[in-house]
């Protein structure tokens, strides 16, 4: 393994926390959740990881989602997280939580507590 497949699973493994944690504070429509994380270059995507993985969060209940007009645009499809969801959010911060502060020990080599 190099260091770009290390980099990609390390991606998958975070992506669905950093969506649910964007969408927590408002509602996005897909493209521009994918501008929005374009900002940091280590957890950026592509309509082809973002898509399947937003309509895999709604149909496990974890988001919602609606149609809007937006004027002389096109309609847009928005989502929102669910209550379902914001619990499911909550246990994955914690456990991400536990999970950086242990790797950060680690390589501070410091025992468990």
């Amino acid at each position: 393994m190099n260091i770009d497949d290390w980099k990609s699973q390390v991606k998958r493994g975070t992506l669905e926390l950093c969506i649910l944690s964007l969408l927590s504070k408002r509602d996005y429509y897909g493209y521009e959740l994918i501008e929005v994380l374009s900002n940091w270059s280590i957890i950026a995507t592509n309509e082809n990881t973002m898509y399947p993985l937003l309509r895999r969060l709604t149909k496990e209940s974890y988001l919602e989602s609606y149609w809007q007009e937006n004027n002389d645009l096109p309609r847009r499809k928005y989502y929102r997280i669910t209550d379902l969801g914001i619990r499911y959010l909550m246990e994955m911060t914690v456990l991400w939580k536990t999970l950086t502060r242990a790797v950060d020990d680690i390589q501070e080599n410091r025992e468990e507590l």
